[in-house]
């Protein structure tokens, strides 16, 4: 009989988990599909449904409802954070810079880049071969004062966190809003946004059993960004638009489910990724994780990998072909033959950054799952070297 198949790419994206699509449900049919801007019996259910949500958010992230604002994904919540303060910035005395590292997600990095193209300034942080970012590189941009700086807590691709109190609290004392992109933070660590000091975060739906379409950002306060869609005053003005109710719901589940289960899922998902990483070392030898090397503690759910004599783009094949689902990094990057920014911001040069392969492992992820893969993985390994080799001989 053969084996189900294996996903670790949770990292990507995630199933919806069924506690979220039952509270869903009733906003996906006749049961409350209104406007919540109408003042109709229709509209004032799907605004309790939305502003319920609103408060799941809020207390899971340590946050007042009223800085919680609703978004179509991670995405836009990053683009809203960086070019909008960008944008409050000019209006308040003309200069546009943005600070940001350089192993942010490419939402952050396409952001910073687009407030370059308005005339702006992007400042992009070294990082450390651990991939932590370099202190005094941040301390000289925030004597320039720029509009906010932008780092992700936990990286997507190699699952370092950063040392985002630290760094929030630089930021606060050069008097700089701070944003974090926690979307892989979520459920993972703990998150409180008052106490980290964050004064923007992000994240994602569909990264913890939520449906995909839907995020939201933390604003702590209302005149640190400017919208960057216009249209209505849904939302204070800040990201008008009739929202996406049913999505809405499903995230207010999704984050409070997260939340609550956060620290006894961190612990399960350590145990499966280290076990995952034993099996994996004693099989293949020579493998190389990425991000363990004393900088500091790596994300529970996050396994980047090198594998000497591979290359990502055969593992991946070879690995689906036996129904094991990993990915190479970012799943926006698919298709993308360069390696990895983040991989080379740390300073791994191309011929092993092409290496890469993640293992990234959620909620449905088992023990089954583990010792599944490392059965699967070390004969991969083996048809990709061979097949390298024989062209390589030509």
């Amino acid at each position: 009989m053969p084996h189900p198949p294996v996903y670790f790419d949770h990292a990507a994206t995630t199933p919806v988990r069924p506690e979220v699509l039952d509270a869903m449900l009733p906003y996906l049919g006749s049961e409350a599909f209104g406007n919540p801007s109408s003042a109709h019996h229709f509209g004032r259910v799907a605004r309790a449904g939305v502003e319920q949500a609103r408060q799941q958010v809020a207390e899971a992230l340590g946050a007042e409802p009223g800085q919680v604002v609703f978004t179509s994904g991670g995405t836009e919540a990053d683009n809203l954070a960086v070019i909008g303060a960008a944008l409050a910035a000019r209006k308040r005395d003309g200069s546009m810079a943005v600070v940001v590292s350089a192993v942010e997600h490419k939402a952050v990095l396409a952001a910073a880049h687009a407030v370059a193209e308005l005339g702006g300034v992007e400042v992009v942080l070294p990082v450390t071969r651990q991939g932590i970012v370099q202190m005094d590189a941040l301390d000289q941009a925030l004597v320039h004062q720029p509009a906010v700086v932008s780092v992700m807590w936990v990286n997507n691709e190699t699952g370092v966190i950063q040392p985002i109190m630290e760094i929030a609290q630089r930021c606060e004392a050069a008097r700089v809003p701070f944003h974090t992109d926690a979307v892989q933070a979520m459920g993972k660590i703990d998150i409180d946004v008052a106490r980290a000091g964050c004064s923007l975060l992000t994240i994602s739906g569909h990264k913890i059993g939520a449906p995909k379409g839907v995020g939201a950002l933390v604003v702590r306060r209302p005149d640190m960004i400017e919208p960057i869609v216009h249209g209505g005053s849904q939302q204070a003005g800040i990201r008008p638009g009739t929202e996406n109710v049913p999505g809405i719901i499903g995230l207010g589940q999704a984050v409070a489910l997260a939340a609550a289960e956060q620290a006894d899922e961190a612990a399960r998902l350590t145990t499966l990724r280290d076990a995952l990483v034993g099996h994996l070392r004693k099989t293949v030898p020579d493998i190389v994780v990425i991000g363990d090397g004393g900088g500091g503690p790596l994300a529970p759910h996050v396994l980047n990998v090198l594998i000497p004599g591979t290359d990502s783009e055969a593992m991946i094949m070879h690995l689906d072909l036996a129904g094991i689902a990993v990915s190479t990094g970012s799943a926006c990057n698919t298709g993308a033959v360069e390696p990895s920014h983040v991989l080379t911001a740390m300073g791994i040069p191309d011929t092993k950054a092409i290496t890469a392969i993640r293992f990234s492992l959620g909620h449905e992820s088992s023990s089954d799952d583990v010792v599944r893969a490392a059965d699967v993985v070390p004969g991969c390994v083996a048809k990709v070297r061979k097949l390298a080799g024989a062209l390589s001989r030509g």
